[in-house]
């Protein structure tokens, strides 16, 4: 059994994402219609989420684009409003991901109770966001620091719109990640939101890595969910759950009740 269940309450576990609107200090932010309809958007997404019974969510500054790599403070502060606002209606484990800054990140499930943290911990990265560079070795400090050793940390060891500067196999990053960091699970993606997770990748990070939580981070669908979930330990869920399938849309409720039922059908079959 692995932490998912003591953490989420499920294995193969679907986790979805909650894309917040953009933020204060970000270049798409609506000054007219300001922060107040932010959080009743986030509401609108989270509550189809929830009762469209997914196994947790994660609360995401997606339309922050384009993304820092040192989140700024207002950032934080925004989401860490939105969820508050929230909280008495969040009735399921969450998560949350400050894109793409580890340590802002775990500053905001400390804030806010989160049980799991998804970043990019690792690496040193040609981006479309410049040169990007990590330091995981800082960003532990930081959590024991600041308590937040019970997080569960979500490695994105196959980050979207960027490249190692070195040639690496993924079954090498998977095994150092692991060995070095103790990465809670390890998340493998596509080349951006949306874009199916390769199943050749993911198996070969899952053969690796036996005993780690590996997860599908893009790219999942009704139709692909239950090959994905045979390979993987779990899901990250998002642009299929938006209204016919728009990574900009919000979320269909009637999409994830369908999407929940392939999931279920496919758990009892195990």
């Amino acid at each position: 059994m692995s932490w998912l269940k003591e953490v989420i309450g499920t294995e193969k576990a679907i986790i979805a994402m909650c894309h917040l609107q953009a933020l204060p200090g970000d270049p798409g932010y609506d000054r007219a219609k300001g922060m107040s309809w932010v959080v009743d958007k986030a509401r609108e997404d989270f509550l189809a989420l929830q009762e469209g019974g997914v196994d947790a969510v994660m609360f995401s500054n997606e339309f922050s684009l384009p993304y820092l790599t040192d989140v700024r403070k207002e950032t934080v502060a925004a989401m860490g409003r939105i969820i508050g606002e929230l909280m008495s209606e969040i009735k399921i484990p969450f998560g949350v991901n400050a894109l793409w800054d580890g340590a802002a990140s775990l500053d905001l499930a400390a804030a806010t109770g989160a049980k799991f943290v998804r970043e990019i911990f690792t690496g040193v990265y040609a981006s479309d966001f410049g040169l990007w560079n990590t330091n995981y070795g800082e960003v532990a400090r930081h959590r024991e620091a600041i308590g937040a050793g019970e997080v569960r940390l979500l490695f994105n060891i196959v980050p979207e719109a960027a490249r190692y500067l070195a040639q690496r196999d993924i079954a090498q990053i998977a095994r150092t990640t692991v060995f070095n960091c103790k990465a809670d699970a390890l998340c493998v993606s596509g080349l951006t939101a949306g874009a199916e997770t390769d199943s050749q990748v993911l198996a070969a990070v899952k053969q690796t890595v036996p005993d780690t939580v590996v997860i599908a981070n893009t790219g999942c669908r009704a139709d692909n969910i239950a090959k994905q979930l045979t390979i993987a330990d779990g899901a990250v869920v998002g642009t299929t759950f938006k209204y016919d399938g728009v990574f900009e849309n919000q979320v269909d409720k009637e999409r994830v009740l369908r999407f929940m039922d392939v999931v279920r059908k496919f758990r009892e079959s195990l």
